[in-house]
């Protein structure tokens, strides 16, 4: 059975969201609806959904017109499944000491290596993104040049790669793994089970910090933040009550045209910044709290 995407973009959250509910009452419904900001400054949002029968293009025009968006465009999706092309294509990531790869690729191992088994999945965080490369790459450096915190913080963790190789390398460390999303927390749950991490590794879900078990743990001596750019600098003000002095966070999820209003963000709220990586589009910060 073929699946319809149908995608269109305009000005404005609000009204993104609105014309999402307004999508969600077509006859036939669709079978999910996204709203995503355009990370490019453009102020742009996308609005997606998705149908397993042709939608009524005439609808879909009176209600890009109605809320301002320019047309829909309708593309038929081939039927493939997904997961399996992933994981077919995704080749093994390595980030200085670790190795990030799938099952299918579990003979290709190198000895001596940090190994961290992530399947592919709808949780973000592969390892083979640039964000999440980065935030590995920065901190193996930070690893290797001596940095041992004691509690370690993964904000956004979807897969949870980020908090699994921390406790892969520090054995005596609290490390926690948080997700907004409900589904990133059974996925980081289930990723730390296949890496042999059970008690090493806590997962919750949480907005930010807004955890109680979070503010308990804290202060932080590491922190990761692999989300977006707006949620990166409304998170300033939390990150700095959470993160210990002298204490370390690596943010990500940003375009490189993104970095420097969010290293003032920080900087604003008594950080330092000590490292940027760029990979390709993406950016990857090392702040320091004073």
């Amino acid at each position: 059975m073929p699946t319809y995407s149908a995608l269109t973009t305009l000005e404005g959250e609000d009204a993104a969201v609105a014309l999402a509910n307004a999508i969600e009452r077509m006859d036939p419904e669709p079978t999910g609806v996204g709203v995503f900001e355009i990370e490019d400054d453009s102020g742009l949002w996308e609005v997606g959904a998705y149908f397993l029968e042709k939608p009524d293009m005439v609808m879909l025009e009176v209600i890009a017109l109605a809320f301002g968006a320019k047309p829909f465009a309708l593309s038929e999706l081939p039927e493939i499944d997904w997961v399996a092309k992933v994981r077919r294509e995704l080749s093994p990531v390595e980030a200085g000491r670790f190795f990030v790869y799938g099952s299918h690729d579990a003979d290709k191992v190198p000895a001596g290596r940090v190994a961290l088994q992530i399947e592919a999945t709808v949780a973000f965080g592969t390892g083979h993104h640039g964000t999440t490369l980065g935030c590995l790459r920065a901190f193996d450096r930070l690893f290797e040049a001596g940095f041992r915190p004691a509690k370690v913080a993964d904000i956004g963790c979807g897969t949870a790669v980020l908090a699994m190789a921390a406790a892969a390398v520090l054995p005596d460390a609290l490390v926690i793994a948080s997700d907004i999303d409900e589904v990133a927390v059974e996925v980081a749950v289930a990723n730390v089970g296949i890496n042999g991490l059970e008690g090493r590794v806590e997962c919750l879900e949480a907005a930010g910090f807004g955890h109680a078990r979070l503010a308990e743990a804290a202060p932080f001596d590491l922190v990761f933040a692999n989300i977006l750019k707006g949620p990166l600098i409304e998170l300033a003000p939390d990150m700095a009550a959470h993160v210990g002095k002298g204490g370390i966070a690596i943010l990500s999820g940003l375009l490189v045209v993104q970095a420097e209003a969010v290293t003032a963000a920080y900087v604003a709220e008594g950080f330092a910044l000590e490292a940027r990586e760029d990979i390709g589009e993406w950016s990857t910060l090392v702040l320091r709290r004073a």
